[in-house]
């Protein structure tokens, strides 16, 4: 499988390349600009890669579903989001390789993905929401599956979270782009109280058709439910009940979904 890493400015120009079979890395010895993009291909497609856009954001174990995958650096403001080490500096290390097919088998959190987006770009797990607070980076979907299960504070980093702009319909979707086996899902409310309210209760919705009522209560702790093997595609997170308290804000912190590949 031959893997390409390149780093390209807002109009398309190279400034560093590399590739090579199954397992390359990059270094890019030039402060990011506004509009840089960081192009990854693979002349392969629908499988499982580690790809490190950045080394101070750590590795994504990610399942691609197209052959070229463009990750765009954010913006002072959606870096608001991440560690203020995040591509900072004139140096920077990428990498990607296949994974392995001890990799493939664990069992291991399925959701998890430190350098999802917006929009479909055909790496996955992806999060998706029919609202974002304010759209600020801080309250983005992608932040709940970021791996960061910080929750007692909240509007910078390490305490991103998915906000919901106090709406009562508000959705969040989790997209796994194949089958996988969901043994157990663990939520991590936030939880900075007094600021916060919390939800009682809450639905999950699954690819399959199937529904599960949830009952939360006030925790910083992970809320677990268990599904003992659950094949689907993607999840629904919505009919978000919050708790009789003075407070508008509840929030989700981080989603966990643990099981294995079908």
């Amino acid at each position: 499988m031959l893997l390409t890493l390149k780093v390209v400015d807002k109009d398309g120009n190279s400034k560093a390349v590399t590739e090579g079979e199954g397992d390359i890395t990059l270094v890019h010895r030039e402060e990011y600009q506004n509009g840089d993009q960081i192009i990854l291909t693979s002349s392969e497609k629908n499988i499982f890669l580690k790809v490190q856009v950045d080394d101070a954001l750590g590795s994504a174990y990610v399942y691609i579903t197209k052959n070229e995958i463009v990750y765009k650096i954010p913006d002072t403001e959606g870096r608001r989001s991440l560690s203020p080490k995040t591509f900072t500096g004139n140096i920077h290390l990428l990498s990607a390789r296949a994974a392995a097919k001890e990799e493939i088998g664990n069992y291991r959190n399925l959701a998890v993905n430190v350098m999802d987006q917006h929009g479909d770009t055909g790496c996955y797990p992806h999060a998706s929401a029919n609202v974002e607070t304010r759209g600020e980076s801080v309250f983005a979907a992608k932040n709940a599956i970021d791996g960061v299960i910080e929750n007692h504070s909240h509007g910078e980093w390490p305490y991103s979270s998915w906000g919901i702009n106090m709406r009562e319909d508000a959705e969040f979707k989790l997209e796994f782009g194949r089958s996988v086996l969901a043994e157990e899902i663990h939520l991590y409310t936030r939880a900075d109280f007094p600021h916060d309210n919390w939800w009682q209760r809450v639905t999950l919705t699954f690819s399959d058709g199937s529904n599960r009522e949830w009952e939360l209560e006030k925790s910083d702790k992970a809320h677990i439910l268990v599904l003992e093997g659950k094949k689907i595609e993607w999840l629904m997170l919505h009919n978000l009940i919050k708790a009789e308290d003075p407070s508008p804000f509840p929030a989700l912190t981080q989603i966990e979904v643990y099981g294995r590949e079908v």
